[in-house]
């Protein structure tokens, strides 16, 4: 009895373990190489979470509206390795960020590059997204 309660438990470890890679996306799952983003704006959050991270920038629209966008970034042990932590980047700081937006078109995009104001540029993505050129960045 305790043999095939022991098969039934590590079965369903197993099982459960393999839960996080199916909710994983792929980049063209959810944004568009083709449909490239370019802004300029003010930081007003980052989130270094798991599995992405995200930064949110106030972009101001030529009419004068603001849209605040939001970027995903890779996982915040990819950013810090590539020097990027929670401190990098202070509320309000303006950037430059490129990225792709989201296949749905809303206000979200997948963040390739953010420039600093001291002029420094940090690859936001992750490796193995399927993104153009993250390849070339690592």
């Amino acid at each position: 009895m305790r043999a095939k309660f022991a098969v039934v438990v590590a079965s369903a470890s197993l099982l459960l373990a393999g839960v996080p890679a199916w909710a994983h996306h792929a980049f063209a799952a959810e944004f568009d190489a083709k449909r490239p983003v370019h802004y300029t704006g003010k930081v007003t959050k980052v989130e270094l979470i798991n599995p992405h991270s995200w930064i949110h920038v106030d972009v101001t629209n030529p009419d004068g509206t603001v849209t605040n966008w939001m970027f995903e970034a890779g996982s915040p042990n990819v950013l810090l390795r590539r020097g990027f932590n929670k401190n990098t980047i202070a509320i309000g700081t303006e950037v430059v960020i490129d990225g792709y937006q989201s296949k749905d078109g809303s206000f979200r995009a997948n963040g390739r590059d953010i420039t600093l104001p001291n002029g420094q540029k940090l690859f936001l993505g992750s490796s193995g997204t399927g993104a153009p050129y993250d390849e070339k960045k690592q």
